[in-house]
């Protein structure tokens, strides 16, 4: 007895010895290794997994439930007092939830079946399908019997995944092709400005070089080193100053000769043209003047209805919004905001950054590497994710940042480069006709001016008096207005303020063929029948830009339904 109750004495203090390193835990708070698998098991038991999975020796082992101290209370009484806000999915563009297709990634054919050698990359670890025949059980069915890439190129790039591929797919499962066509169009090249793998892997690793930039930047640093100094010799020969003035007060005994002090000359404030020397190079000239301009629509303004708009009459088209830091990481979606159609012949890219480092090496990887006749800064964007961080309407009250950005991206840009505003950020405080004056000096080649400010949005009209007075201020340099632009008689009124040329936006979301009944002064009562070879015409547009295949469709369903949206009023 007196050997097994030594025995057991060991084992009944090890809870309450404190053992150095150890937080010492409450026995109630103890479990076994046993103990939480069983837990664990029985919870996945209730999940709807079987008994015979689970093993014996932890069948018989209760679950270690928390104190009821520690359990989480519900706190029903705020539960029952807060109310969604159904104000914050009222409107349009808010983010809405986005529902994937059910087990697309499951479901994937493997591109390297499609290799001479069939050899993937990812040997055994792929996830996706290599047998042709077992990926067409599983593949959802066509959605068509006409596929639009395969009647119209010869040959649809996309194979058995495309979700026409009966279209052009024998029994056994290989691809048919149309000789004269595909003979007819090879060779051409029709969307410019794709990123090539090569780059994509140089910005990554942070390989490219940017010589301009680094030219334009070193000269600023070197500036801004120098106005400090002059700055703190200004400032030390001020407090010399007031020593002398404090002394001269004092007895004679204690007066400072300074009379052979010397003065120091101020000469003002230094500007980026007294250090940086522009170099005399001949820019591509573009002609705004009367000019249609298609706005860059973030989300509707896409490639394919950028297409749908030239077919119109739209004069200049630019891509959308994209982000400078973005660009410089190599991100693929980022770059494909950059890209042109060849029916595009006045094509730009708008650009925003809120940092003259960013911006400028941004344009200069631009220019080095796609073919864009303008480039245009967004300084008119209200998203507070962007304003809050300095950019878009931020830059308006940046100044300083604003006109080294604009120096540095016109120093190492070959194109023209533009600037879009909003008449200011607060609804009664216009702020444009003070930056209009200092644009000219910095070199902008045109100025867009929408006629509301960021805290409007768009819950007023237009003030076209106010872009009148403003497209004044900036001649010669061409001014476009913005705003309100609905149908041609609006177009007209816009004209007699003088401005150099129009931006239409939700106008052409509304209706694409605005720019037809502008250019020919008259109404276009448009037929239903009409409206939908529009959207069927946007629908093949979509299936070549984004593909045939399930992730093209579906991405051709998403930015129509967000068209539609618009087009439906």
């Amino acid at each position: 007895m007196e050997q097994q109750t030594a025995e057991e004495t060991p084992t009944s203090n090890a809870t309450n010895a404190a053992v150095k390193g150890e937080a010492s835990i409450k026995p109630q708070f103890l479990t076994t290794k046993d103990a939480f698998h069983g837990f664990v098991d029985s919870n996945w038991k209730s999940n709807g997994a079987k008994v015979e999975d689970v093993p014996e020796d932890a069948k018989d082992v209760a679950p270690v439930e928390e104190p009821e101290a520690k359990k989480p209370k519900l706190d029903t009484d705020n539960n029952k007092s807060e109310k969604p806000d159904k104000k914050q999915w009222r409107g349009q563009n808010k983010s809405r939830p986005h529902v994937k297709p059910t087990a697309y990634d499951e479901k994937r054919l493997c591109l390297s079946v499609f290799k001479a050698d069939k050899q993937c990359h990812y040997g055994n670890k792929c996830l996706f399908y290599h047998d042709i025949g077992e990926y067409m059980k599983t593949k959802p069915a066509d959605i068509g019997d006409k596929c639009y890439l395969f009647d119209t190129f010869g040959k649809c790039p996309y194979s058995v995944s495309c979700r026409f591929a009966m279209a052009h797919t024998t029994p056994d499962f290989k691809t048919m092709e149309k000789a004269d066509r595909v003979k007819e169009f090879e060779g051409r090249n029709f969307v410019k400005n794709s990123l090539t793998k090569d780059l994509q892997i140089s910005l990554r690793k942070r390989s490219v070089k940017f010589p301009k930039s680094d030219e334009y930047l070193k000269a600023l640093d070197k500036q801004k080193k120098k106005e400090q100094q002059e700055n703190g010799a200004a400032k030390a020969c001020t407090n010399k100053e007031k020593e002398v003035q404090q002394a001269s007060t004092e007895p004679e005994t204690q007066q400072v000769n300074v009379d052979k002090q010397a003065e120091v000359k101020t000469i003002g404030p230094l500007t980026d043209v007294d250090i940086i020397k522009l170099r005399p190079r001949e820019k591509k000239q573009v002609d705004f003047k009367d000019k249609l301009y298609l706005a860059p629509l973030t989300t509707c303004g896409n490639l394919p209805f950028r297409r749908v708009c030239k077919r119109f009459g739209a004069d200049i088209t630019c891509g959308e919004m994209a982000m400078c830091t973005n660009l410089l990481q190599g991100q693929q979606s980022e770059w494909a905001l950059l890209k042109r159609h060849e029916c595009e012949d006045v094509f730009g890219v708008q650009l925003e950054g809120c940092f003259p480092d960013t911006m400028t090496r941004c344009a200069e990887l631009i220019n080095n590497n796609t073919e864009v006749d303008f480039v245009d800064i967004n300084s008119g964007c209200p998203i507070d994710l962007v304003y809050k961080k300095g950019g878009g309407c931020g830059l308006m009250t940046r100044t300083r940042k604003f006109e080294q950005i604009i120096r540095g991206m016109n120093d190492v840009l070959d194109v023209p480069l533009t600037v879009k505003i909003r008449t200011g950020v607060q609804e009664k405080c216009n702020i444009a006709h003070k930056l209009i004056p200092e644009f000219k000096q910095w070199g902008v080649s045109m100025i867009t001016l929408h006629g509301r400010s960021r805290e409007q949005r768009y819950t007023k009209l237009a003030d076209w008096d106010y872009i009148s007075s403003c497209a004044e201020l900036a001649s010669p340099v061409p001014l476009f207005g913005n705003g309100d632009i609905l149908s041609y008689e609006d177009a007209l009124k816009a004209r007699e303020t003088g401005v150099s040329g129009i931006m239409i936006a939700r106008g052409a979301l509304i209706k694409p063929w605005i720019f037809t009944e502008i250019k020919e002064s008259r109404h276009w009562d448009i037929s239903s029948g009409e409206r939908l070879d529009i959207l069927r015409d946007f629908s093949n547009y979509g299936l070549e830009h984004w593909g045939s295949d399930t992730r093209g469709v579906e991405k051709t369903r998403t930015f129509m339904l967000e068209w539609l949206s618009f087009m439906c009023r």
